[in-house]
This record gives structure tokens, C-alpha cells and sequence, in this order.
């Protein structure tokens, strides 16, 4: 994935939020302070199994992603991101509030919306586009990666204009809680996630009201926000 630092701008619910607990708590690390978080005792599996479970996700945070994970071009600073994150936020924009439920997605679980949202898309799609002045060009490593998944055609072409595949008609704005779930485990591992869920924050709707720029020091570090930015709702 190339040395250095990584950049990536994401949706972090507020720190204080019943959300962002939650999924702290799932993840056992809190990306806005960057330590490890104690996890509760009610989700019905082993301290073993859920520091498996969660091993990947944990590396990124608890978030979605507006603005897939990039190193940085030799053209730009980061004070140069960080002014353009804040600048971004500044603008008009329209903030979507999204109904949550837990929900399988492709052998892992994550937090998605209930129904579809198009302003979530149209906020990636911004992220995506107006942010890739500062990502510089993959290395041969990334792209073979990204390529080893299996991409239909436009998804190859989004990554190599774009740095990333699933963008787009292939967004879906999710919010991870594990890595791979073993078949026969899933069922289990999803009801005690939704019932852990639904104790910590009632299936209350939130709003994507703010963006988050994440720094990742080095491949084996985790992410952690350096700014938080309030978008400011169109009139």
C-alpha cells in the first residue's frame, strides 16, 4: 500500500454520541483519542473472538467512508488538506439523516441505513471528487490488490481514475463493526450486535452532519481523526 502516512476523509459520529459509544465499544478503540477502549460485557461472545472478529475494522476506526484511505501527492501539505477539509465543510450542504439497523453486508456486519439515501451518495461523490487533487497516483502493489478482488468494468474504471472501486452507483454508505464472519456464525454474532445495538441507542435516526479527516502514521498504525469538521446544512 506504499509507505507513509495515509490520509481518508470519513463520517465519525460525534464523540460524545450514544452512536459512537456503541461502536467504540464494538471495535474496543476510540479513533479520536486513539487508545484502546474497554469492551462491554454483553455481546455474547469471548474477549478472543470479538479481538478477532474485530482486528480489521479496528485499524480504521468506527466511521464511513466519504473518501477511501490515500497517501498523500508531493504537491500538497496536510495543512493544505486540513484547510480544504474546513473549507468543504463551509459549503451548502444538504445533511441526510439515515435510520439505522444492523445488517449483514457481504460476510461482515455493519451499521446501514434502512432505506436508501441519496443525499449519502451525493456527499461521497462530492468527498470523492473534489478531495482527489491530494491523493497521489496507487503504487503497482495497491492496484493489484484492488484488482485481485474480482472488479466488474466500471469498478476497475473508478479505480483507476479515482484510486478506489466502489464508488458511485457501487457506493453504499456503511458503518463496519466486524471483519469476516464464519457462515455459521453470522446469525449469532448479528442478533447479539442488533440487541447490543438497540440497548445503547434505541434505533434513533442521526444525521451525517459532519466530516472527518483520519491520518494513518504508517501501515501498521491505526487511523485517528486530526480534524472534525461541522457540514453546514444547506438553507
Amino acid at each position: 500500500m506504499g509507505e507513509g502516512a495515509r490520509y481518508a476523509i470519513y463520517f465519525v459520529p460525534a464523540a460524545e454520541s450514544h452512536l459512537y459509544q456503541f461502536g467504540c465499544s464494538v471495535l474496543a478503540y476510540d479513533c479520536y483519542t486513539g487508545e484502546t477502549v474497554r469492551r462491554g460485557a454483553d455481546f455474547g461472545a469471548s474477549a478472543a473472538e470479538w479481538d478477532r472478529l474485530t482486528e480489521e475494522p479496528r485499524r480504521y476506526g468506527f466511521h464511513a467512508t466519504l473518501k477511501a484511505p490515500f497517501h498523500l501527492s508531493p504537491a500538497c501539505s496536510e495543512e493544505q488538506l486540513i484547510s480544504a477539509v474546513q473549507s468543504f465543510a463551509e459549503l451548502s450542504h444538504s445533511v441526510p439523516t439515515i435510520a439505522p439497523v444492523v445488517r449483514m453486508l457481504s460476510g461482515f456486519a455493519g451499521i446501514v441505513p434502512a432505506r436508501h439515501e441519496a443525499a449519502t451518495g451525493a456527499l461521497a461523490t462530492k468527498c470523492t471528487t473534489m478531495f482527489d487533487r491530494f491523493r497521489a497516483p496507487m503504487s503497482p502493489q495497491e492496484r493489484a490488490q484492488r484488482l485481485a478482488l474480482g472488479l466488474n468494468p466500471g469498478q476497475i474504471q473508478n479505480l483507476e481514475r479515482w484510486g478506489y472501486p466502489f464508488l458511485f452507483s457501487d457506493f453504499r454508505f456503511h458503518m463496519t463493526l466486524t471483519g469476516k464472519i464464519q457462515p455459521n456464525r453470522r446469525d449469532q454474532v448479528l442478533a447479539s450486535l442488533q440487541r447490543t445495538f438497540d440497548h445503547a441507542c434505541g434505533g434513533q435516526p442521526f444525521a451525517i452532519d459532519r466530516v472527518a479527516l483520519m491520518r494513518q502514521d504508517d501501515g501498521n498504525a491505526n487511523f485517528r481523526v486530526i480534524l472534525q469538521a461541522p457540514l453546514r446544512a444547506a438553507a
